[in-house]
């Protein structure tokens, strides 16, 4: 039971992009496979179609926030026992997380299939694309089950200091979903698209499985399940889960801002939200990796380590997203002709951009700090921050703002919402290192 990289001991910079160059290539290809989506069904069906996708989209991040939010929880988890080497607790921890997860996917799958319709009601989508929307949620909600247990699977070999995996699997989804999605969309409209991802989402499980027979990385002893590691997943996923769902419930609540601007407002929204993920998939892998890493570093008990790594995500975190926000926010009326969009949707995206702007580096690095706090193992911490962040800071920002701005002031909200959120952040790891220190020092 070894990690596969070495955070204990080898270089800090090295070892952080070690882990985070596949997670960046895993988050890219997450990316690639969520605007293919958006490509096809923007060049084939229309304005109108990009509409429906988007009001459908909000609650897919919600779905799958709950999946990375439970994975983020169980990668500490992990981590912590690989970094404390110790082999039969992670036995039974791994039996604990496959079994529970199982039962938290079914239960999902139902509950979500009987709330889409109230859930569009209450979001206000416009009648002449809701019934787009619904059938799309519909199909696509089936297969989530499948996609939940591979995202548990990624985040238990990421604990391990395995990014690869997660890379591999994505690589897979996407040039099948490429390949299937105009032909299934041509066929069957925005259903099309759904019934690709649905098949996707079953070949991301069947090769999670094969990829854990072939790596023997670990045993999973499902006679060892029990009730303390129930405790301790719930524990740390708990607040992780709350934490990952806040910017897709914070999404979904700005969908309902939009609405009422028309279906322009909502397609441009669409094709914004499509180009953040150029600069939300980095931050993403980043606190993922982060999380991971500091886990480790915990389990080790190595605080130094952990200090090292944030002070290294932060510097080549920060550069990385200020050049790829650069080129996204210049580039944004090209790229969004990219998605069949055109004059009057490019212009909401160029002032989306201009309004964000600099939003985006700071996003980076209260990310890492949240990805830092997270696997210090203080998680609740960790959602105290992203609550405030997505709902307490943006949206009275977005409701103030647009009483005075329109849509550029719903913009403004998410920049306010960056900077708060980067101010709480810089205390929130100062009152960690305090405690830390004190807690050595304690057990010296």
């Amino acid at each position: 039971m070894i990690s596969k990289i070495d955070f204990i001991n080898g270089k800090t910079n090295s070892s952080l992009l070690k882990m985070f160059l596949p997670l960046l290539a895993a988050m890219t290809l997450t990316m690639i496979y969520s605007m293919v989506d958006s490509f096809w069904v923007g060049n084939i069906l229309g304005e109108q179609g990009m509409s429906a996708l988007t009001a459908g989209t909000a609650i897919i991040l919600i779905m799958n926030s709950l999946a990375m939010g439970v994975g983020n929880g169980i990668s500490v988890m992990v981590a912590k026992l690989v970094g404390a080497n110790q082999k039969e607790r992670l036995e039974a921890a791994i039996a604990t997380i496959i079994t529970v997860s199982f039962a938290i996917s079914i239960a999902l799958c139902v509950l979500s299939e009987i709330l889409v319709k109230p859930v569009l009601l209450l979001m206000g989508i416009p009648a002449e694309i809701f019934a787009d929307a619904y059938l799309y949620l519909k199909i696509y909600l089936l297969g989530n089950s499948a996609l939940f247990l591979y995202m548990q699977f990624t985040s238990i070999f990421r604990g391990f200091g395995d990014p690869v995996f997660q890379m591999k699997g994505m690589l897979v989804t996407a040039i099948f979903n490429a390949m299937l999605d105009p032909l299934f969309i041509k066929m069957y409209g925005l259903a099309g698209a759904a019934i690709v991802t649905v098949a996707s989402e079953v070949l991301c499980l069947l090769y999670a499985v094969l990829y854990y027979k072939k790596s023997k990385m670990f045993t999973i002893a499902f006679s060892k399940v029990n009730c303390g590691d129930i405790k301790t997943m719930c524990k740390l996923s708990v607040p992780t889960t709350i934490q990952a769902v806040m910017p897709a419930v914070s999404s979904a609540v700005m969908v309902s801002f939009i609405t009422p601007f028309g279906l322009l407002a909502l397609s441009g929204y669409g094709v914004a939200r499509n180009l953040e993920l150029i600069m939300f998939m980095p931050t993403t892998g980043m606190c993922m990796a982060v999380t991971a890493i500091v886990g480790q570093c915990m389990g080790a008990k190595r605080f130094d380590r952990a200090g090292a790594y944030l002070r290294s995500s932060l510097l080549t975190g920060g550069i990385m997203i200020a050049l790829i926000s650069i080129s996204v926010i210049y580039l944004s009326s090209v790229l969004t002709r990219f998605f069949g969009q055109g004059d009057a949707v490019a212009q909401i995206v160029m002032q989306f951009f201009k309004v964000i702007s600099i939003g985006y580096v700071l996003y980076m690095l209260t990310s890492c700090m949240q990805g830092y706090i997270t696997g210090l193992g203080k998680p609740g911490l960790a959602m105290v921050l992203l609550i405030l962040y997505y709902l307490i800071f943006r949206i009275p920002a977005a409701v103030i703002l647009k009483g005075f701005f329109n849509l550029e002031g719903i913009w403004g909200g998410f920049l306010v919402s960056h900077i708060l959120a980067f101010v709480t952040a810089l205390v929130m790891v100062w009152i960690c290192k305090i405690s830390v220190l004190s807690h050595s020092v304690i057990e010296e």
